[in-house]
């Protein structure tokens, strides 16, 4: 039996190990206080404590570390800084088990925070009931399933006689779910590895890319008036129904959106990026025309896009000049440019595939799992930092990612089991082994 089968057969002997890591990070809950939950569900600190707790049995070195927005400042306007965020027991964790030497470090990362609970469960959200293969609560696929695999992984390699020769690290991060102001610091502390796997859920997918997202609402103007009456041209004191010239909108982001699926594609990616509308609010009461429209949109940009902060200013200003172009088509638009309020950019991230750490990794996962495609992710993770200080980084975890944030939330325990076996095998193809 080799090495990596060594380390297969204690991970399906112990499954017992990842799942109950996973069970005891899901019964403390971990919301992110930026949620509208209360407040004996926002204990990311007591989280990460236990995960502290199980990598120092291990016999990893670990710290704690606060974000400090004052301390960040010199990030202003850069991804993931927010100047209002306050982080009291809500540490960054990291831990480090030293190499024999001669081989390459890797850093493993995921965040601790998860979203609310919200509503229509029919198991507790943070019981870690496990019923057939499914193991249900949140932040079971979001992401405390990647971060007890990661763990998992290395721990399976210590305990079948071997040890790395590079480094490896776990740094687990607080405030992914509001921003991503936990990885900033986690970076700006100085932490950093030949190559780095997040292990968000991907559903075994090797993804190494990960999309930027912008938030925006663009508010337009109508004129009220008795919806009842004839009302006549606007410019002798006519209405003007905002419903109206919202719906010129919505035609026109759908011929920008046919644009946009040709141009905006990329080889690692299902869908193209294209501007969602997430919410329309219009109208004040039945009898008059409405006075006001907001469309609150997402609209989705590429790591080539990004600008020289890492965010989408380039892409912004492609939508704010394209809702200008389309005011310039009708008298009262022209003269009532819509405004956009722009309230998210979350950064993205790629790793090219001619990289060592890519190639390695993909095929060591493909090892274990020859399904495990290369796809990126469509929404944002956290990798945008590691790779702007180049640091090589995929998202590789367990989980189908469709099912985060919702209510019943479950993983998969045979898909954990089977991502912790393609971790290991990357720690060991790429920081090197040998017997301990």
């Amino acid at each position: 039996m080799n090495q990596k089968e060594l380390v297969y057969q204690w991970i399906e002997e112990n499954k017992q190990e990842v799942v109950g890591l996973l069970q005891a990070l899901i019964e403390v809950p971990s919301v992110n206080p930026y949620f509208d939950e209360e407040d004996v569900y926002k204990k990311e600190g007591l989280a990460q404590e236990v995960l502290k707790v199980y990598l120092e049995d291990m016999g990893m070195k670990t710290e704690f570390t606060y974000p400090d927005a004052e301390k960040l400042a010199e990030y202003e306007g850069k991804a993931g800084y927010y100047a209002d965020h306050t982080f009291e027991n809500r540490p960054n964790l990291f831990a480090k088990l030293e190499g024999c030497g001669g081989g390459k470090s890797m850093m493993m990362s995921g965040h601790i925070d998860v979203v609310q609970r919200g509503s229509k469960w029919t198991k507790d959200p943070f019981g870690a009931e496990i019923s057939g293969n499914r193991l249900y609560g949140r932040g079971a696929v979001d992401m405390k399933g990647g971060i007890a695999a990661m763990t998992a992984a290395l721990k399976a390699i210590q305990k079948s006689g071997l040890q790395l020769k590079g480094d490896a690290m776990i740094g687990t991060v607080v405030d992914e779910e509001a921003g991503g102001m936990g990885t900033l610091a986690l970076v700006a502390e100085g932490y950093r590895a030949d190559g780095c796997l997040i292990t968000e859920p991907t559903h075994l997918k090797i993804a190494p890319l990960c999309r930027g997202i912008l938030w925006g609402k663009l508010t337009i103007e109508g004129r009220a008036g008795h919806i009842e009456l004839k009302q006549g041209d606007f410019r002798t004191g006519g209405a003007v129904d905002a419903i109206d010239k919202a719906s010129l909108y919505l035609e026109q982001f759908r011929r920008l959106n046919k644009e946009w699926s040709v141009t905006k594609e990329h080889k690692y990616l299902p869908i193209p990026c294209q501007i969602h509308i997430a919410e329309f609010h219009a109208g004040e009461y039945p009898t008059t025309f409405a006075n006001r429209a907001e469309l609150t949109f997402n609209a989705q940009y590429l790591p080539s896009e990004k600008d020289e902060n890492g965010l989408g200013s380039k892409v912004k200003k492609e939508i704010e000049d394209f809702v200008q172009a389309v005011a310039q088509t009708d008298p009262w638009l022209k003269d009532n440019v819509p405004q956009i309020e722009w309230l998210i950019d979350a950064d993205c991230g790629e790793t090219l595939d001619d990289q060592p750490f890519f190639q390695i990794a993909r095929d060591s996962a493909q090892e274990v799992n020859p399904d495990s495609i290369v796809e990126g992710i469509c929404c944002h993770t956290d990798m945008g930092w590691f790779c702007n200080v180049g640091i090589p980084t995929l998202n590789i975890g367990p989980g189908d990612p469709r099912l985060a944030h919702q209510a019943d939330e479950f993983i998969e325990i045979e898909e954990l089991v089977t991502c912790t076996k393609m971790i290991a095998s990357i720690l060991m193809d790429w920081c090197g082994v040998q017997d301990a």
